[in-house]
């Protein structure tokens, strides 16, 4: 599972003493931990596809940081969240290219975004950008 190779890295960063691959896969494992907690009480359980959308979420906060530290030119705190970016875009499976994405959405009866996004949300979760799709989708 996912989730245990994270905690397995973790553990491996821990004692390489990189600090950056550590805190980010701290963040992660927390937040895995407290939707876990949050399923079990609905009588679900965190699978992999939960991770990966946990995942996705951290590097979209951690993009948003860096536009800030660019903005303010912190170039050390820009080479730590690069460097964290790149850590977590190692558990990501291969994403879907703009070509792909296209020739999916051409294969859909109905083009509307809502329909679009719905679509791609249920069968490819984790496995594409979906503010690509939505980009894609309102070019159309």
């Amino acid at each position: 599972m996912l989730l245990e190779k994270l905690q397995k890295d973790n553990i491996q960063a821990m004692k390489d003493k990189d600090q950056d691959k550590r805190s980010i896969l701290s963040v992660v494992i927390t937040k895995c931990k407290l939707q876990e907690v949050e399923l079990r009480s609905k009588g679900l359980s965190l699978d992999d596809n939960k991770v990966l959308e946990i995942i996705q979420k951290a590097l979209k906060e951690l993009s948003d940081e860096k536009e800030g530290y660019i903005k303010v030119n912190n170039t050390s705190r820009i080479e730590s969240i690069s460097k964290q970016e790149e850590t977590l875009k190692e558990y990501l499976p291969q994403q879907l290219s703009k070509e792909e994405v296209l020739e999916e959405i051409n294969k859909l009866e109905d083009k509307s975004i809502p329909s679009i996004m719905k679509h791609f949300k249920a069968n490819f979760a984790g496995k594409v950008d979906m503010s690509l799709v939505n980009q894609i989708a309102r070019s159309l």
